[in-house]
């Protein structure tokens, strides 16, 4: 097979499955950028070319999500705003900034990516206790039975817990013995979140920007901490905010910079079929085996940056 051949079809491949990564939880990134330094692609290059090339998968992961988007123009139109201006200034950032900052900052940037991914079902556990404390004072049932109450998501205790057998339609932890609920739908005025959530979600859109590993991840912390909601909803939220990220800070880099459009068109190609993947079937992917592939390529990529 001839080697330009064979580095199209790797590239089409990790754009594959960052589109289904994205769509899930994020860190899609985490795949491709370092695939591309690992073919030759100069830093910026490769992350510019790279956050391009995933615009179109989330929008494909936006588009398969859209049942749970439903009700949530508020939430999307005070954060997206946020996302909007964040995405902006890292992109910009990225811009201004000299090469050779990008290459000092990023392997700090995908230590604290990679240590989210790592201590991601710690913090699940933690945004499960906390709503669990917001049902019992607004005097919401526990209708689980023992153990702390997580609201029936596949997203939250598949792909975040990823642990125990499936008990009544979801997932049951096993240590904690954390215990699934019926399906709740939200009651009331759709939570949209104060000025504190706001600059929140805008740092993370800077950060999403400049660079963007684990931007899904944090979002659905950030959201999971200061929304009493399911997380399949808070999933699809995260989908358009990223997407916001990302689709701004691509036309600063289409209109400013050098991309290589070989490789944003083949990660594109991937990563919409991904983001269908993701949407369909991502729920039921094992979620330790996505966590050491992420974590395994991104301390491949920091091996590559600091050696």
């Amino acid at each position: 097979m001839p080697h330009d051949v064979l580095v199209a079809l790797v590239i089409f491949a990790v754009g594959l499955a960052a589109g289904t990564i994205n769509s899930v939880v994020g860190s899609g990134t985490l795949i491709t950028f370092p695939t591309l330094l690992a073919l030759g692609y100069p830093p910026v290059l490769a992350n510019v070319s790279n956050n391009i090339g995933l615009v179109p998968g989330v929008a494909s992961g936006v588009h398969g999500y859209r049942a749970e988007l439903a009700g949530q123009r508020r939430r999307m139109i005070r954060l997206g705003s946020a996302s909007l201006c964040g995405g902006l200034v890292g992109a910009i950032l990225l811009l201004v900034l000299p090469a050779r900052a990008f290459k000092d900052i990023v392997p700090a940037l995908i230590g604290i990516a990679l240590a989210m991914i790592i201590f991601q079902p710690r913090l699940a556990r933690w945004m499960a206790a906390r709503q669990l404390a917001r049902d019992r004072a607004a005097g919401k049932p526990d209708r689980g039975g023992a153990g702390p109450v997580v609201f029936n998501t596949e997203v939250f205790n598949t792909v975040v817990l990823g642990e125990g057998p499936v008990v009544g339609g979801g997932t049951v932890a096993g240590e904690g013995s954390v215990r699934v609920m019926a399906p709740a739908t939200p009651a009331g005025p759709v939570q949209v979140g104060g000025p504190v959530l706001w600059v929140l979600v805008f740092l993370s859109g800077v950060y999403g920007g400049y660079f963007g590993a684990a931007q899904g991840v944090l979002l659905i912390g950030l959201m999971g901490v200061a929304f009493t909601e399911t997380m399949q909803r808070i999933n699809a939220v995260k989908n358009v905010l990223a997407g916001l990220v990302n689709g701004v800070a691509a036309l600063v880099f289409v209109a400013a910079t050098r991309v290589d459009w070989g490789a944003a068109g083949l990660i594109a190609c991937g990563a919409i079929i991904g983001g269908q993947i993701g949407a369909r079937i991502g729920r039921k992917l094992p979620p330790w085996a996505l966590r050491m592939l992420i974590i395994c390529v991104g301390s491949a990529a920091l091996l590559k940056l600091l050696v």
